[in-house]
């Protein structure tokens, strides 16, 4: 199965700079791992003005109880704000349509 997932990063005030800097250290090394394993396909960032604290990502996973577990193990997971969209195939997607 296939979700669309969006992040917004609500980071506590009073959080130590050293905190927040060690968990998106960590955060990036977590999201390399889910490509490697085929579960984050893509990620974006949203130009939406302001700090550039809201993501989308593509992801794949057997259920959305995996990817709620997934998403549960990143190291921002308690700072982040997640909405998940489950996607199902479309007849007219180009991707699969006949050429």
């Amino acid at each position: 199965m296939e979700f669309l997932v969006e992040f917004k990063l609500e980071v506590p005030a009073g959080a130590p700079d050293a905190e927040v800097e060690q968990r998106q250290r960590a955060e990036s090394a977590a999201a390399a791992e889910l490509a490697e394993g085929g579960h984050l396909v893509r990620l974006w960032r949203l130009s939406l003005g302001g700090n550039g604290t809201t993501a989308i990502g593509l992801y794949r996973a057997r259920s959305e109880a995996e990817l709620h577990d997934l998403l549960g193990t990143l190291p921002l997971a308690d700072w982040l704000r997640v909405t998940v969209i489950p996607l199902s195939a479309h007849p007219n997607d180009p991707a699969t349509a006949p050429r």
